[in-house]
């Protein structure tokens, strides 16, 4: 039952980055370019997003524990570190100069997207590279 779920919800966010242009790497340079021809239409999905989200927290901090599962698991840590920071500008130096994040990447797949391939590749480089560097 757990499979089936995710990959209804899974089909359902695709389908939402899709329909939301979030697959669309140009409309996501639009959007980061504030100093250019910004393009704000990606404001609202946002919005949007964080309404979903924070209704599906109240949800869920008011039950006991998960629909299909034993129990909740959250972060057990609020620090913020070095390998936060630099993931965060790592990331966000990804987002602008190429225009996805990894969700709309996997999606762009099932359109044979060269791009999301290269950046799927990298990013699956920079996962091995960080787990070498914390090894240590």
């Amino acid at each position: 039952m757990k499979n089936i779920v995710s990959l209804v919800c899974g089909t359902i966010f695709g389908i939402g980055l899709t329909l939301s242009q979030m697959t669309n790497p140009e409309k996501v340079i639009g959007f980061l370019n504030v100093f250019g021809d910004w393009d704000p239409t990606l404001v609202m999905v946002m919005i949007g997003a964080l309404i979903v989200t924070g209704i599906g927290y109240v949800v869920s901090f008011k039950s006991k524990k998960p629909l299909l599962n034993d129990q909740f698991y959250l972060p057990k840590s609020n620090d913020i570190d070095s390998t936060l920071i630099l993931g965060s500008i790592f990331f966000g130096f990804g987002w602008g100069l190429s225009g996805y994040c990894p969700g709309p990447a996997i999606a762009n797949l099932m359109i044979n997207s060269t791009e999301a391939v290269y950046f799927i590749t990298s990013m699956l480089v920079g996962f091995v590279i960080i787990h070498i560097f914390k090894a240590k």
